[in-house]
């Protein structure tokens, strides 16, 4: 229903946010993460990119401040058992950059930090998501086999293939991340080749 909001941001605090949007006051549940970035934006215009959850005990409007970060937001309350709650709590804790990696890496501590979030629950969202990422990949792959360098490069090295995986749970479609990581340096780290990706993606909007 709502893509974004634009508008003075009116009121802030850990968890909240109230932003005016022409004289109506639209009050957002966002991330710890979202919080900080509106800690200096008080009184100025600011934009989120929102999700509305209708339950049968009432309509909560949550709030984005990257469509990456609302990306991973979908994705994680598609894990059977991961509510609107517990997917904030874990954005609160790592930042999308760090929950892509997180799955795709396998590295099920660092989810389970975020409060309220077991090692089961974290190990189940490993599990389903990168599952999910697994079937994208193979259907790209499947879709392009009889293609490109680009692919075949990607195909044939693992980190760039997590690093593709990792784009995946952050929302880019499968041929946009074959452009960025064309050129990607097959000796990086992983994390540094997700960074640079994100960056020119950033730049191209």
């Amino acid at each position: 229903m709502f893509y974004y909001l634009s508008g003075e941001l009116a009121y802030r605090d850990i968890n909240t946010c109230v932003i005016d949007c022409g004289g109506v006051g639209y009050k957002l549940t966002v991330s710890l993460t979202t919080s900080d970035a509106l800690v200096s934006k008080l009184g100025k215009t600011v934009k989120l990119f929102t999700h509305l959850a209708v339950r049968e005990d009432g309509v909560e409007l949550f709030g984005f401040g990257s469509l990456e970060e609302r990306e991973c937001f979908n994705n994680l309350t598609s894990v059977s058992g991961v509510g609107p709650k517990v997917a904030m709590s874990i954005l609160s804790t790592l930042t999308p950059e760090k929950l892509a990696l997180a799955i795709c890496t396998d590295d099920i501590k660092a989810i389970a930090k975020a409060p309220g979030i077991g090692a089961k629950s974290a190990a189940r969202i490993v599990l389903e998501l990168k599952d999910k990422m697994s079937k994208n990949m193979l259907s790209y792959e499947t879709a392009v086999s009889g293609g490109s360098a680009p692919v075949t490069k990607i195909a044939n090295n693992s980190t760039l293939a997590e690093a593709t995986e990792a784009l995946l749970v952050l929302g880019y479609d499968k041929n946009t991340i074959l452009t960025v990581l064309k050129d990607a340096d097959l000796n990086a780290d992983i994390g540094d080749i997700v960074k640079n990706a994100l960056k020119k993606l950033a730049g191209g909007r």
